[in-house]
C-alpha cells in the first residue's frame, strides 16, 4: 500500500521539490498552501501524471484552528497521514531588531514555526501509532543546533531552536511505535533555486560555500526522501545541516 505524505507549504519552494520526489518514490501527496492556489492545482496535476493520488488543500499552518479541517481532509480523501513534512513557516526576510516587531508578528512567527508544528505533529501521532510505523520532518535553519545568536532574526530562530529540543524529545518519545522524528537545516536557498536540481546547481556559482556553487531544492528534497523511507527506521532524533559547509 503506498504511503500517505502530507508536506506543508508545499505548492512552491523547497515543498515542492519534496512534494515531487515523495511522489517519485510512489507517495500520495498532499499539497498544502495558503495563497498560490493556481501553483498548487498545477503541482498536483503534475502529481497526478505521475500515477499516484494528490490533492491541495488550502490552511494556514500559523492559525492553529485550521489544522484539524486539514488533516481531516487528508484521512478523508488519500488517508491516514503517513508521513508529515513541516515545511512551511513565516519568516520576515526584512532585518528587525527584536523591539522592533510588534506582539502580532511574534506571536504568528512562533504559532507558524513552532506551535503550529506541533499541533500538526499531535494531529497525525494517533493514525502513525495505530499503523506502527511514520516519519516526521522538521524544518530548521542552518547550525540551528548550536543554538548561535542570530541578530534581526530572534524570533524566527527562537521558535527553530525550540523546535530543535522538541525533535529529539518527540524521537525518544514515539520511537517504540516505528514512528521516526527527524530535522532538516537548509542554509541560505533562495529563490528559484529551491525548486532546482543538483545538477542545475552545479551550473551556478556561489562564493559563499566551500562547493563554489548554492544550494538547491534536490540537496534537501533527497535528504528527506531518504530520511522517510522504511529502511531509515535507525535514523531519529538526528538535526541534519544541509548548508554546503
Amino acid at each position: 500500500m503506498r504511503k500517505v505524505a502530507l508536506i506543508t507549504g508545499s505548492a512552491k519552494g523547497l515543498g515542492k521539490k519534496t512534494a515531487l520526489m515523495l511522489a517519485e518514490q510512489g507517495c500520495d501527496i498532499a499539497i498544502n498552501y495558503v495563497h498560490s492556489e493556481r501553483e498548487a492545482l498545477l503541482l498536483q496535476s503534475e502529481i497526478e501524471g505521475m500515477g499516484v493520488r494528490a490533492i491541495a488543500v488550502k490552511t494556514d499552518i500559523s492559525r492553529r484552528e485550521q489544522l484539524e479541517g486539514l488533516v481531516q481532509q487528508v484521512n478523508d480523501r488519500l488517508g491516514t497521514v503517513d508521513i508529515l513534512v513541516n515545511n512551511a513557516g513565516p519568516f520576515i526576510r526584512e532585518r528587525r531588531m527584536f523591539t522592533d516587531y510588534d506582539q502580532a508578528d511574534i506571536m504568528a512567527m512562533i504559532d507558524g514555526n513552532l506551535v503550529g508544528t506541533m499541533l500538526l505533529d499531535h494531529l497525525v501521532l494517533p493514525g502513525m501509532r495505530k499503523k506502527g510505523w511514520g516519519r516526521i520532518i522538521h524544518f530548521g535553519f542552518g547550525h540551528a543546533a548550536e543554538s548561535r545568536a542570530w541578530p534581526h532574526r530572534a524570533v524566527y530562530a527562537a521558535a527553530k531552536t525550540g523546535l530543535v529540543s522538541f525533535t529529539k524529545t518527540l524521537a525518544v518519545e514515539e520511537a517504540s511505535f516505528g514512528i521516526t522524528v527527524n530535522m532538516v537545516c537548509p542554509g541560505d536557498i533562495r529563490g528559484g533555486n529551491k525548486e532546482i536540481s543538483i545538477q542545475e546547481a552545479r551550473e551556478l556559482s556561489d562564493g559563499e560555500t566551500p562547493l563554489g556553487r548554492p544550494g538547491s531544492g534536490e540537496d534537501i528534497a533527497r535528504v528527506i526522501t531518504f530520511l522517510c523511507h522504511s529502511d531509515s527506521d535507525f535514523i531519529t532524533g538526528n538535526v541534519m545541516d544541509i548548508s554546503g559547509d
